[in-house]
C-alpha cells in the first residue's frame, strides 16, 4: 500500500487557515494572500514534512511564522490604529442576532493579538495546548496563561457572570463559526 501524500490533503487545510489568517491579520484579502503563502510555502518544503507529524499544526505553524515576518517587514508601515477603515468594512445588523454577536466582535477585537491568536488555536481550532504551544513557539504553561486570561479578559468584556460559559452549549464546530465570523467581520 502506498502512503497518501500529504499533498493531497492541502485542500482540506485551508478553509481552518484561512480563518485563522483572518484572525491574525483582521483583513480577508491579506488573509487570502497569507494562505496562498502558506499552502506554496508548504508545497514546495513538503519534503521536510514529517508524515508522523500533524500536518495541520505544521501547516498553522508555517502560517503563523509567515505572518509575523511579514509583520516585521512592514513595522514602519501606518496601520489603521483608529478604525477609520475598519468601520467602513463593517456590515449593519439585520436583527438580534447581529448585535449579540457585533457585542462579542467588539469584546474580542478589544483581546490582545495573543489572546486572540490563543483562543483561535485553542478553542476554536481545537488545538491541544502541546500543539498551540509548538506552532507558537512558546511554552505549553504560557498557552494554558494565556487561554485562561483571554477567557477570562472577553468574559469581563461581555459582562458575563463568574462560571457563566461563553459557549454555553455549543460545541466546537460552532465555536469555530462565531470565532472565524467575528475575524471576517473586522
Amino acid at each position: 500500500m502506498v502512503p497518501e501524500d500529504p499533498r493531497d490533503r492541502l485542500a482540506g487545510a485551508i478553509p481552518k487557515l484561512r480563518a485563522f489568517a483572518i484572525s491574525l491579520t483582521r483583513d480577508v484579502s491579506r488573509a487570502d494572500d497569507l494562505v496562498q503563502e502558506t499552502i506554496l510555502k508548504a508545497w514546495t518544503n513538503m519534503d521536510k514534512f514529517d508524515p508522523a507529524t500533524n500536518l495541520d499544526a505544521w501547516l498553522f505553524t508555517i502560517l503563523r511564522n509567515t505572518f509575523y515576518s511579514g509583520l516585521r517587514k512592514t513595522r514602519r508601515e501606518v496601520q489603521d490604529s483608529d478604525g477609520v477603515h475598519a468601520a467602513t468594512l463593517s456590515v449593519k445588523p439585520a436583527h438580534d442576532g447581529r448585535l449579540a454577536f457585533q457585542e462579542f466582535q467588539r469584546a474580542f477585537d478589544k483581546l490582545s493579538p495573543e489572546h486572540r491568536e490563543v483562543l483561535i488555536l485553542v478553542g476554536a481550532s481545537g488545538f491541544s495546548c502541546e500543539d498551540a504551544a509548538a506552532m507558537m513557539g512558546v511554552a505549553i504553561g504560557t498557552v494554558k496563561s494565556r487561554a485562561s486570561r483571554a477567557r477570562k479578559r472577553l468574559a469581563d468584556l461581555l459582562h458575563l457572570e463568574d462560571g457563566e460559559d461563553l459557549f454555553a452549549g455549543t460545541d466546537g464546530a460552532t465555536q469555530a463559526v462565531v470565532l472565524r465570523q467575528a475575524a471576517a467581520g473586522s
